[in-house]
This record gives C-alpha cells, structure tokens and sequence, in this order.
C-alpha cells in the first residue's frame, strides 16, 4: 500500500502537501507521533484508505462453502442464489472498489475527500462492505490496526523530513514501464505511469522510483 501512497502523492502534489501540513500541524516537524496524534489526523487516513480503495493490498480473493448455502440475491426482485457444499466463489476486490454504481461517478479518480466529505454517507456508510481492503466480518485481517498504525507512522516520518516527492520515469527499466498501448484506454489504466502487478498482492513492476526533497530546516518549517 506504501509504494501506491508514495505514486499517489508524486500524481498530486496537492494531496501531499494538505497531508504534509495536517502531519506538521498535529505532530509537529520532528516529534514522533503517538495514537492519539495517528487518531486524530483524518486526512492521513482518508489518504490511505483512498489509495487502499484503488489499490487493495490483495486484490482477489476466494471463499469455500462448507455446506449448502442460499446467498440473497442484490437486486430487489432478483432469485437468490444456490451455492453447494465444496463450490468456490471468487471475487474482485479491485474491482468491486472502481464500480460506479457503488462508489459514483468519480470511482476511479484518486479523491480522499471521498471518505471526509457527503459521499461517504452517500456511498460507503449504507453499504460497508463495497470497501474490502482488509477483508470483512469474522475473517476480516486481525493485523488491520497494525497496519494502519504501521502506514501511518512511516508516512509522518517521511513527510517531516521530506517536502516533495516527484516520480522518475527516466529511472525504471524500459520493461518495467506500462505497455504504449494502454494510453487508449478509458479508466486508471490509460492515465497510470507505472505497471500494476499481483501474485498473492498488488506491486509495482520494477519497485517506485521516486526523487525526493528534503525538507527546510526544522526552526524555518511553517
């Protein structure tokens, strides 16, 4: 989720730069935050839901029915569905997280004020389980606070000592690049600058190349 935050923040240096100053205005430019100071910046965590939201850590996933089982079909009028002991039943969270009909017309634009602003009462609040980052219900992923405190931390160190982050394309194997052919497409697969890949989880072909400045000395920080 880190790489994804670090290419997010290099596409909008706005974003950055709100969250910079939410870091400096809580924690301070060199103090190390505690949970109540990662409790208290919302900003930080609708960053890093957004980025989860487009990106989610595991982005399919696979459930087994242990006996037979009547699944309640979405539509209003529509037949539920029979699922025998021993079926599978895949789904994608990728994908689920960039429908429309679920999360508006702007789903697949980066936008954390998604989750601070009306749309989250819209969208999110009535349904919770369109946002599938750590997985939900009893199996939902235990190490979810951890890895929210985890994120967070590194993400005040990172913007306390550094000011701007901007993406080196120049710097990635050629290999390592999305094919020319996706410019065409509609979507984040036309705009995106780095190649999105999985195994078990979602990474970037050949890493994140990044430049980064280093922050103004800590007396002369706003």
């Amino acid at each position: 989720t880190l790489t994804f935050v670090i290419y997010f923040l290099t596409q909008h240096p706005d974003v950055l730069q709100r969250l910079r100053q939410e870091i400096l205005d809580v924690v301070g430019p060199s103090n190390l935050p505690t949970y109540d100071d990662i409790k208290q910046m919302k900003y930080l965590r609708a960053v890093l839901n957004e980025t989860q939201r487009l990106y989610p850590p595991v982005p399919w996933n696979m459930r087994y029915a242990v006996e037979d089982s009547i699944v309640p079909n979405s539509e209003p009028e529509g037949k539920p569905w029979f699922i025998p002991a021993g079926a599978s039943v895949s789904y994608s969270v990728h994908c689920m997280h960039r429908r429309k009909d679920y999360w508006g017309p702007d789903a697949e634009e980066f936008d954390p004020d998604r989750f601070l602003d009306e749309r989250l009462h819209k969208y999110l609040t009535p349904n919770p389980f369109i946002f599938l980052p750590f997985n939900a219900g009893p199996r939902i992923c235990l190490g979810q606070q951890f890895a929210y405190n985890e994120m967070s931390f590194f993400l005040v160190k990172l913007l306390q000592t550094f000011e701007d982050i901007s993406f080196e394309r120049d710097a990635f194997e050629p290999n390592a690049l999305p094919p020319a052919e996706w410019a065409k497409f509609p979507g984040r697969k036309g705009k995106e600058k780095f190649w999105p890949r999985a195994h078990l989880t979602l990474y970037s072909e050949g890493g994140m190349w990044v430049k980064m400045r280093e922050a103004q000395a800590m007396g002369q920080v706003a």
